[in-house]
C-alpha cells in the first residue's frame, strides 16, 4: 500500500475519506497522517470537525482525532447501543460525583490519560491495573508514578469529578 505524494497533501486538495470509499484509500489516508505538520493535522482536523480545533491540543491527540473521524467517516460511527450507554454515562457524570462515584470499572478496560504531551495507557485487571507492562496495586500508584505527586489515581483518569467549591 503505497503513500500520498505530500505535494498532494500541501495542496489540501485531497478528497477525505467518506462511506463507501475503498479500504486502501482510507488506509492511505491513515498512513498519511503523520507526515504532516502541527498545522495541517489543525487544518484537517477543522475540515472533519467544522470549528477550529482547541489551542493547546498536543499534536499526538490532534492526530489520533482527525484518525478516528476519519475511520468514523469512512466505515460508520457507534453503534446505537454504544452510544445509548455513552449517554447514559454522561448522565450520571452530569448527576455529580456520587452517581459518578457509582461508576465500576470492569476489568479490561484501557484508560488513557495525556500529560505533558505524553498519552498514558492504564489497563485495569481483576487485583490491580496494568502500566508500560508492569503491574500496579492502584491507579493512584500509576498517576503518582506519573506526575511524581500524589494524586487520586480515579480523578487523575478521570473518573471522579472534582469535590464542589473546586474547579
Amino acid at each position: 500500500m503505497g503513500r500520498l505524494p505530500r505535494s498532494s497533501l500541501e495542496k489540501g486538495k485531497r478528497p477525505i475519506a467518506r462511506r463507501g470509499r475503498a479500504r486502501s484509500t482510507l488506509e492511505a489516508d491513515l498512513e498519511a497522517l503523520p507526515d504532516l505538520s502541527h498545522r495541517e493535522l489543525k487544518e484537517r482536523w477543522q475540515e472533519q470537525f467544522g470549528p477550529a480545533c482547541p489551542a493547546r491540543m498536543s499534536r499526538l491527540l490532534l492526530l489520533r482525532a482527525v484518525a478516528y473521524r476519519m475511520q468514523e467517516q469512512a466505515l460508520g460511527g457507534l453503534d446505537r447501543a454504544t452510544r445509548r450507554r455513552l449517554d447514559r454515562v454522561a448522565a450520571d457524570l452530569a448527576a455529580g460525583p456520587v452517581a459518578a462515584a457509582a461508576l465500576k470499572v470492569k476489568p479490561g478496560t484501557r484508560l488513557l490519560r495525556e500529560w505533558h504531551g505524553v498519552v498514558h495507557e492504564v489497563i485495569v485487571l481483576e487485583d490491580g491495573v496494568q502500566y508500560r507492562g508492569k503491574t500496579w496495586p492502584s491507579l493512584s500508584a500509576v498517576a503518582r508514578e506519573i506526575t511524581g505527586a500524589r494524586w487520586s489515581g480515579p480523578r487523575f483518569f478521570g473518573l471522579k469529578g472534582l469535590p464542589s467549591g473546586r474547579g
